[in-house]
């Protein structure tokens, strides 16, 4: 029989190959080299974080725990009484109220606007490239010159009230009353700051497959129900994202106020930032100030955790 001889054949084929041999490990010396690379490129950026934030937010702590007379260079320790000073302090909840109203209208109208440019801008027809210049010009314009220019234009004999003079409308001093200079602040910064949220918008909307639209229309769906159940959620990330940067960008607004109104007509436009550095820098107490800083970092990072924690709900894909 022939069993014995197939089997023996077979079992020749069923035999495993030679191991090789065993990978090499790199050097200790080499894993050292690579890992040192690694710091060296991240060393520029903890660098900055360290100078630029660590170290100023200990100092604000620090100060904040002291009243310092920068005339005489005198440090005293105070513990807490800049803290109460906040509840003591009689122009506190104006300040607040402005930055409220502030940052209320610049997250509304920057983001609503700015997806509506994003819509508009998405459609294909005849100059949509040199209208994404112009809606984007303004971010890479400095702010204070952006500013200055909009002081000019903003005065009671300037080209706002111009323009409003030929159609036969007598335009108010817009800086010089609360309401206006408030409006005039808000829409200066909205204006100059909204092109990166369009340029955002209309990005995720081209990430948006055309597929899905052309099969909701082919079901009977309106543009403004396509809109809404399928492109909203669809860039609900990148809401998010303009939602944070718009928030934390309107908290940090300084130039606006310093250069168009300085907080006037009385406390009507003095935003949170601003009073710091009035307390800080024009009256001199930097114990006050630092608190006051202090307290702003802590209403941005709050802002921010809030609306990280949202996005369970905001956002389409998240768990």
């Amino acid at each position: 029989m022939t069993t014995g001889p197939l089997l023996t054949a077979g079992a020749e084929h069923d035999v495993a190959p030679a191991a090789g041999p065993p990978p090499r490990r790199r050097p200790k010396r080499t894993r050292r080299g690579e890992g040192l690379v690694g710091y060296l490129f991240i060393a520029p950026q903890l660098l900055g974080v360290l100078a630029f934030v660590i170290v100023p937010v200990v100092l604000a702590v620090y100060y904040s725990l002291n009243k310092w007379n920068i005339f005489t260079g005198q440090l005293t320790f105070v513990g807490g009484d800049n803290y109460a000073e906040l509840f003591r302090d009689p122009q506190l909840p104006r300040v607040l109220g402005a930055t409220a109203v502030f940052s209320l209208g610049v997250v509304v109208l920057n983001i609503t606007l700015g997806l509506l440019l994003a819509v508009l801008l998405n459609r294909r027809f005849r100059g949509t490239a040199l209208f994404r210049t112009l809606f984007f010009s303004p971010v890479v314009v400095s702010v204070v010159a952006w500013t200055l220019v909009w002081g000019f234009l903003l005065q009671d004999n300037g080209g706002v009230n111009g323009l409003l003079a030929l159609v036969g409308v007598d335009g108010p001093n817009w800086l010089q009353q609360g309401d206006t200079a408030m409006a005039s602040v808000i829409v200066t910064q909205v204006i100059r700051s909204v092109g990166v949220n369009m340029v955002l918008f209309l990005s995720a909307l081209q990430g948006v497959p055309s597929e899905l639209h052309e099969a909701a229309r082919i079901d009977g769906a309106s543009n403004r129900t396509i809109f809404r159940r399928i492109t909203l959620p669809l860039i609900s990330p990148t809401l998010l994202l303009t939602a944070i940067i718009t928030v934390v960008g309107a908290l940090q607004a300084f130039a606006q106020v310093a250069v168009l109104t300085e907080g006037g007509p009385g406390l009507s436009t003095t935003v949170l930032v601003y009073y710091v550095f009035q307390q800080a820098f024009e009256f001199n107490n930097i114990g006050y100030g630092s608190t006051l800083a202090l307290m702003l970092v802590t209403f941005v990072m709050l802002l921010t955790l809030l609306q990280w924690q949202l996005r369970r709900k905001w956002v389409f894909y998240e768990a």
